[in-house]
Parts: C-alpha cells; structure tokens; sequence
C-alpha cells in the first residue's frame, strides 16, 4: 500500500479524506473500538483527556469540515457525543469506514533500508500484522501522556485522599460531597473545577501563574470567528493584542478582582485559557481560588499564601507529554526537547514521515488541519516537491527562533501556530 494513517480522530479522517479524494491508496489504523479520538471517549467511559462536562470551545461553523458541516440542529458550542457522532456521520458520508482498522494498536514505524516504512501493529484478536508502506501520516494527537509534577508537593506521600490527573477524570458526580483541590488554570483546569462545582461539598482551584481567560464571545460573536473577520486580520499583531485587552477589560475586568493571579504577560504570548463558566462560578463562591500547593499533610493542603483547606482528592490539571511510542526515540521531539518538523508536518531527516494535528492555533484546529491534509495529499502524489534536508531544518530554525522570542522555547510551544499566517503558509506552499 501507499500510506498508512495512524489514528481515526479528527485529524486522521481529515488526512483520509484529503487521500482519498486524489485516489490515493491507504489504510488508516485506529486503536480504539470507533472513530473519533477524543470525543468519543467519554461517552465509552474510556480514559483519557476528554471528560463528560467536555463541550467544544470553538464555534462549529469552523470546527466541521469544509465539505460536510455540522449540523443547523446542534448548538453553537455541541458537547462531547454530538462531536463523536459528527465525525463518526463524516467517516460514513465520506466512505473511509471500509480503509478504516478499528481496535488496530501501532506498535513500532520503522524506516527501511531501501526506502519506505515497515509498519507493525496488533489487530483486535491480538496477532501481530507486519506491512510496508512508501508513506507513514502521523495524525495521532499530542494529549498522550499525563504531566504530573515531578516531584510532588513535599508531603504528598502522606496525603490520605486521591491524587489524579485529569487524564483519568470523567464525571463531577464520582467526587459528590467530597472537598476537591483542582490545579491548573488551562481548559481542563477550568472546565473540571465548574464541573466539580456542581456536585462537590467544596472545589478549590489552585493556580500558580496566571493566564488570560478569554469568554467564548464577545460583542455578540464567538471569539474564534472574531479572530477570522477581516477587520481583525487587518490589523498589525500589537493593535489585535491592544483590542483584545481592552475588550477583556471591558468583558470581564482584572482578573485579581475574582481573587486570580494577574498574568505576567500580555495576551498570545502564551497559551489562552476559554471559558464563559470559571469566572461565573468564583464571583457565586462555587469556586475558591488559591495560590500554588505548598505542602500536604495527611488531608490538609497548604498554600503558598500560608492557607490551607482539608481535601478528600486532588485533581492536577497540568497538561500532557506528547509520546509517540512507535516511533524511533527523538522523533519528532527529543526528551523536553521541542518539535522540529518542516511546516510543522514534514520529518526532515525521515523522507516519508508526515505529521497532521500537531499543532496548537487560538480557536480551532479543523480548518488547519485540512490545509495540512491537502498538503500532504500532494506531496504523497507528487504535486509538491520538497526541499532539501538542510533548507527544511533552516526553515525549522527560524521558526523555532520567533517561537522562542514570543513565547519561550518548550516542548508545548513548539507547535503553536497563527492561524492566519499558518493558512497562508500552506495555500502558498
């Protein structure tokens, strides 16, 4: 066969279809019972970085396909199982199902001597199925490992409740009556504090560094389509930061006013965290906001503002390792190291090795990945000839380079991408 697709979510159908509609030959090898990725799992009741109170944060005029939107019936904002069911009703309009292997596990992608990629992989009844392949699309995600603190807070062995990551939370109601310490300000973060809220005797929301949280709209309008409408794309980087502030200002007021770490940085110089709900549920006391974890002892939780509460479970919601256990170590990302592919999709040292998904705009990724898909699709039929090694790492170090200017320089970083620019990038490549 000509390429193998690694994963069925979003990005992998997207890589299918874009393959598919140049008659292109492949298989798509999915490890989980259904289409999907993360959408569907917690309706499955499956681990993982989705959770039952998970709802899209971007408008779904933007998060479907092109070719096959979502529905006029679903809200602006559909939750968890409406996604799953979306891209699962894409999968069948699109007639990928029949190149799709369900319960198919990748256990190792290997560059070949000659030329190509041996592919090796464990089917549902567990036997083991060697291929080959000219091109390998890695379109598997990058929520793959929990980041947990290392090392944890003094104390922590001491700690007599449960200590999870949000990779293995799911529903408010399994923590009912119980006092919940969540940590994280990111959307997990945020999303399982309002979560817990509900169901909780008490939900505290540690934070050690403050982010810009950002509502899904603002003067009537979901943010993400604020961020496409020409009269925002026509302004320079520093007048969008500059509205941008002053309408959050506006929207919502100082963040230090509902008791959060002010951010230390002007906004998309680091990471956004959306969320109509977390600043609601602090001002009705729902959520008590406090500083980084000092210390545990038995129960108790101490802060760095020399507070403490009493704690029957802590959540940390810090973020993921991306892992991608097939692969050959350092590709495409060294231990903390960040990712280094041309376009953020092309391994320059591995001709054949292609990536769709991995990256991170503000707002949402479709579009993106559908360009990056196209992309692809012509580079598997011959329709765009890349450059060489050299050029291509060059180009991955002037982009590393700005990244590390505007952000820092970290394994997260490394794939965030304008959404704009990025677009451009691709329709002129």
């Amino acid at each position: 066969m000509s390429v193998c697709v690694i994963g069925a979510g979003l990005s992998g159908l997207a890589a299918a279809y874009a393959l598919s509609g140049r008659g292109i030959d492949f298989v798509c090898l999915e490890k989980a019972p259904d289409v999907g990725g993360i959408w569907r799992m917690p309706g499955a009741g499956e681990a993982g970085p989705a959770y039952r109170a998970l709802h899209l944060n971007s408008a779904k005029q933007l998060t479907g396909f092109a070719d096959f939107p979502m529905s006029c019936e679903l809200p602006l904002y559909p939750r968890h199982s409406d996604v799953a069911a979306y891209l699962r009703s894409f999968a069948e309009w699109a007639g990928l199902l029949p190149r799709i292997e369900l319960r198919t596990e990748v256990l190792s992608v290997r560059k070949r001597r000659g030329g190509g990629w041996t592919v090796t992989s464990r089917d549902a009844s567990g036997g083991k199925v060697v291929r080959t392949f000219d091109q390998v699309i890695v379109a598997s995600g990058h929520h793959s490992e929990p980041a947990l603190p290392n090392p944890l807070p003094p104390g922590a062995s001491s700690f007599g409740g449960t200590i999870l990551h949000s990779m293995d939370y799911q529903d408010g109601r399994d923590f009912a009556g119980q006092r919940v310490v969540v940590v994280g300000l990111g959307a997990s973060g945020v999303d399982i504090a309002a979560d817990l809220s509900r169901h909780a005797e008490r939900t505290v929301l540690s934070v050690r560094r403050g982010l810009h949280i950002v509502p899904k709209q603002m003067y009537g309008m979901s943010v993400d389509l604020i961020a496409e409408a020409s009269w925002f794309t026509g302004r320079s980087f520093e007048e969008q930061q500059r509205f941008v502030e002053e309408s959050l200002m506006v929207a919502r007021g100082r963040l230090s006013d509902y008791g959060l770490p002010e951010p230390d940085h002007p906004i998309f110089s680091s990471a956004v965290t959306i969320s109509d709900e977390i600043l609601s549920r602090i001002r009705h006391g729902a959520v008590l906001p406090k500083p980084a974890i000092a210390s545990l002892d038995g129960d108790r939780v101490s802060f760095a503002d020399g507070t403490s509460v009493e704690a029957d479970a802590i959540v940390y919601c810090t973020g993921f390792r991306m892992a991608f256990p097939f692969l050959a170590a350092g590709c495409p990302t060294g231990p903390q190291g960040p990712v280094e592919l041309y376009r953020r999709i092309v391994a320059p040292d591995r001709p054949g090795l292609l990536f769709v998904g991995l990256i991170r705009p503000v707002g949402s990724i479709t579009r993106l990945v559908e360009a990056q898909a196209r992309w692809v699709a012509r580079i598997v039929d011959g329709d765009v000839a890349l450059p060489s090694a050299d050029v291509m790492r060059k180009e991955i170090d002037g982009y590393l380079s700005g990244i590390a200017e505007r952000y820092g320089l970290t394994e997260g970083t490394s794939v965030q991408v304008d959404v704009g620019p990025y677009l451009r990038e691709l329709s002129e490549a």
